[in-house]
């Protein structure tokens, strides 16, 4: 099960969730079909529950949005991006470790 940490983020409110945020947003780019953005999913349920209060996590349905999927050139899923004010500050494509996504989130939390 989903951690309630993660958001559902859309088209619709992708810039009031990421780009408006005060604080770090991880994004995980996934399709119910992709069988490693699955295997991907707890690991980022794991690290919302952890940085709650720090950053936000969320995840973008790439069949159901694809004005921002297009937008962020997701050409390959999993791809996990971190916003910082608004802005793209790392992007990971493909199986990613947790303690590779946690650096980038303390790095970027402070």
């Amino acid at each position: 099960m989903a951690s309630e940490a993660v958001l559902e983020l859309t088209d619709d409110n992708f810039e009031a969730e990421v780009l408006n945020s005060d604080v770090p947003v991880l994004v995980d780019f996934w399709a119910e079909w992709c069988m490693p953005c699955r295997m991907l999913a707890p690991i980022v349920d794991e690290l919302a529950d952890e940085f709650a209060g720090k950053v936000k996590v969320g995840k973008v349905d790439t069949d159901a949005n694809r004005d921002v999927t297009v937008k962020y050139g997701i050409n390959a899923i999993p791809t996990i991006i971190l916003f910082n004010g608004g802005e793209v500050s790392q992007k990971f494509v493909g199986m990613t470790s947790k303690d590779d996504m946690a650096a980038a989130l303390n790095e970027a939390a402070g």
